[in-house]
């Protein structure tokens, strides 16, 4: 068995704005490292405020986008290697969850017609009678059956219980990863800590483990293993999600702790400053010196590199080296 399930070694991801004449670089994604272990399953939480590059990394992932520099390994291969991918075994390992379960079902089909879909085309079950018993069995895990779900349209379910179905589609593969992008954003605030519940009973029960992309850092740190912090694209903070929300080690993180008090708040809108955002993607210096009150002549002159913490955290700020 390979010693990695996903590592990302250096990957970056720059898109071209603009018109033919006033065409800029974006580096959405700068620079990131992480890895998921093959040790046992686990959640990590990828947060920061909108544009900061979280579901830009998900959809490499995902394969929608190819690093501009980088590398990205599942299970030891590299995804820029064409001979050893196959697109098959890539599906039944890594499945996806997004932000609006009703975007992914049409109105015009019955939802048990995608299970069946997904269970007799890969491969994953010979007859029906097998496809519907994996079925219900997935349907049962997430507080639902086949006999509920059977016959029934999207627009006869709320979100909540889409969204469940959306979950028990992607179990249907046993996959490896479940990468979540905003899965409880869409959902109304009494039912975000039920979908996220039901994140760290399947973690255990299937052996899987999830990329959970969120804004809602309160989520995060009751679902999360591990939590990493995005802003502007760069890695700022990695560690275990409790050593990181009890004792943020960058000011940026601090600063999202004191800005969420409880379960679905989301950042102020107050802390965005449109008028910096577009450079400071570009700057060679610490992207988060304008906003940091801690901030000095050297961060503005330039970029600290990654400083090891104890229990395997890391963090980029100069506040943090010895």
């Amino acid at each position: 068995m390979a010693e990695n399930l996903l590592e990302i070694r250096n990957v970056s991801k720059i898109f071209r704005i603009g018109g033919m004449l006033s065409r800029k670089k974006l580096t959405a994604i700068d620079d990131v490292s992480l890895t998921i272990t093959n040790e046992r399953p686990v959640i990590l939480s990828i947060v920061g405020e909108s544009g900061c590059g979280k579901s830009t990394l998900c959809k490499m992932i995902l394969r929608v986008h190819k690093p501009d520099m980088g590398e990205i390994y599942l299970n030891g291969k590299r995804y820029s290697d064409k001979r050893a991918y196959d697109p098959l075994q890539f599906r039944l390992d890594v499945q996806p969850i997004f932000q609006n379960p009703y975007e992914s079902f049409s109105a015009r089909k019955t939802v048990d017609t995608y299970l069946f879909n997904t269970a007799l085309r890969l491969g994953i079950c010979k007859t029906r009678k097998e496809a519907e018993e994996r079925i219900d069995e997935v349907l049962k895990s997430v507080g639902l059956s086949l006999s509920v779900v059977k016959g029934k349209y999207p627009t006869q379910f709320s979100g909540g219980e889409l969204q469940r179905v959306s979950i028990a589609r992607a179990l249907i593969t046993r996959p490896k990863l479940i990468v979540a992008d905003e899965p409880v954003a869409a959902i109304d605030a009494s039912m975000k800590m039920n979908i996220v519940n039901l994140f760290k009973e399947l973690k255990d029960k299937y052996n899987v483990s999830f990329i959970y992309i969120t804004h809602d850092l309160s989520t995060a740190y009751y679902v999360s293993d591990y939590i990493a912090t995005l802003y502007r694209g760069c890695l700022i903070e990695y560690g275990p999600a409790k050593e990181i929300m009890d004792d943020p080690a960058h000011p940026y993180t601090e600063l999202l702790m004191n800005a969420i008090p409880r379960v679905g708040d989301k950042w102020d809108e107050s802390m965005v400053m449109p008028d910096l955002e577009e450079k400071e993607y570009s700057l060679t210096c610490c992207k988060f010196a304008a906003r940091c009150p801690y901030a000095t002549d050297r961060c503005r002159q330039s970029r600290p590199s990654e400083t090891q913490l104890p229990h395997a955290r890391k963090v980029l700020c100069f506040k943090a080296e010895p």
